[in-house]
């Protein structure tokens, strides 16, 4: 008996051909094979080797003969772009081996070996750059072997999963609108920034490279010598170049502008972590029963119902109009230094690194040992007490509370007896006495910008990520309302 190699001869390149494969096609008897293959190898095929070339949709026709060959004693290659393994030969031959074993025991012994080769995904994403350096997903949108539904499903999971993603197979005669459904399906899960390239003909003279995002690619531009990469949460366009990051390398990622993504979130998450919170991000913005919120009042939105879980933050949450982006302005301009909390869990939440890069000192006087003594002496709450000595030392502070309605209470007197000029109050103290009227105290200061959560519900965990949202609107001024983050 003689001996099948199924060989994947890359995806049209003679230097892409491996030379294990040119050392097989030149010692076999018999090569088998897609005829439009056949230029590729032509120059390495021995003389009185027999090429059998068919047509396409002929695959069937080209494993029997592989096996009839065989059988002879020949040693036969038969041929498929890219790798055989990969919506190739190789499955039919060893498929076709297995059945021919069951029915004719005699046919036994023909020897099967499968080398591999460049993948047309693997060419096309050298060519773009460095997009499959992460977990990879691959999908073919040929409907001939795999019913709609299940190719449906399987987008879904690539999506949901946020697999960087190769397609195969986008488009034919007959099928036109199925590239415009995948990309359908992945706007809902992914940004509309996400980079997308695709190349046509990858390794040969026609060869076409083309980069940009999952919003503006236009399934047109496409056709069945094309292959599509679709980038992750993590992938970015950087000098005309798609990159998919594994995480080595942890300096400061790229340019904002080019990632697509704030860079406040890419200076303080990283990996793991800011994926989350990106992908958190987009699964909020998503959900909001309204998509046109001033850009400033849906920024805070989202880091409130990303810190809470809490839908109902849509209808609680008040902003006095670009509250967040007045309070931003007067950290950017230097006229805002400090932060002052009524507790210490909201200074332990703020970002540590947005105060150290914005220069931004946030206290709290709870613990200073003047508290218990003016508390004592004065007859009022240590939190009120700790308000006071704030306001005494840094009056034009930005203020921000979590827990203590009476703390908030005595700003306002404070503001009214003209002794406080606050660069903007954040209102969140959460309970059930005096909390809903602390803050309907705060609104008649029409000159200071508020944030306030209304009714009992607050925490220092809102109010620090309030603070969070302000120290990083510098990432939001790159967004649009209703946009994907």
């Amino acid at each position: 008996m003689g001996k099948i190699i199924v060989a994947g001869i890359g995806p049209g390149s003679p230097t892409d051909i491996t030379p294990a494969v040119m050392e097989a096609v030149r010692e076999a008897d018999a090569i088998v094979g897609y005829k439009y293959y056949f230029q590729f190898i032509a120059a390495y095929v021995k003389e009185g080797c027999e090429c059998i070339d068919t047509g396409m949709k002929k695959e069937r026709e080209r494993a029997e003969q592989a096996f009839l060959l065989a059988e002879q004693g020949k040693t036969v290659v038969v041929i498929s772009s890219g790798d055989a393994g990969l919506y190739g030969m190789a499955p039919l031959i060893y498929e076709m081996a297995r059945d021919r074993r069951t029915g004719h025991p005699s046919q036994s012994d023909v020897e099967l070996a499968s080398l591999p080769g460049i993948s047309a995904f693997q060419k096309a994403a050298s060519l773009l750059g460095a997009p499959i350096g992460h977990d990879v997903c691959i999908i073919s949108l040929s409907d001939l072997m795999t019913p709609w539904e299940v190719i449906e499903h399987r987008i879904m999971a690539a999506a949901v999963g946020d697999f960087v993603t190769a397609i195969y197979n986008p488009k034919s005669h007959g099928r036109y609108w199925q590239l415009y459904r995948l990309q359908e399906l992945f706007l809902q899960k992914r940004s509309e920034d996400t980079p997308v390239g695709y190349v046509r003909q990858a390794g040969r003279e026609e060869q076409e490279i083309k980069i940009t995002t999952l919003g503006n690619f236009n399934p047109e531009d496409v056709d069945m010598f094309t292959v599509i990469l679709i980038g992750n949460s993590q992938s970015y366009i950087a000098n005309g170049k798609f990159i998919t990051p594994r995480g080595y390398y942890r300096q400061e990622a790229p340019p904002s502008e080019e990632l697509g993504l704030g860079s406040g979130l890419q200076r303080t998450d990283t990996g793991l972590g800011r994926s989350i919170m990106i992908e958190s991000f987009r699964t909020i913005e998503k959900e909001l029963k309204r998509k046109d919120y001033p850009l400033d009042h849906k920024w805070a939105l989202l880091h409130a119902i990303h810190t809470t879980a809490d839908f109902d933050m849509e209808d609680i949450l008040y902003t006095d109009p670009s509250a967040v982006e007045h309070i931003y302005n007067k950290v950017k301009n230097g006229e805002l230094k400090t932060i002052i909390t009524d507790v210490t869990m909201v200074t332990s939440g703020i970002r540590k690194g947005a105060l150290q890069r914005l220069g931004i000192e946030a206290k709290c006087y709870l613990q200073d040992a003047r508290v218990a003594e003016f508390a004592s002496t004065s007859n009022i709450t240590r939190t009120q007490a700790g308000i006071r000595l704030a306001v005494e030392e840094h009056p034009n502070a930005l203020f921000a509370f979590g827990n203590a309605p009476t703390a908030l209470m005595e700003l306002c007197d404070l503001i009214r007896k003209g002794k406080a000029h606050p660069a903007g109050i954040i209102a969140a103290p959460v309970g059930f006495v005096h909390v809903r009227e602390s803050k309907h105290m705060v609104k008649p200061f029409k000159s200071i910008p508020k944030i306030i959560i209304e009714g009992r519900k607050g925490g220092s965990n809102l109010a620090a990520t309030l603070c969070n949202a302000i120290l990083t609107f510098d990432d939001a001024e790159q967004l649009k309302p209703g946009r994907d983050l």
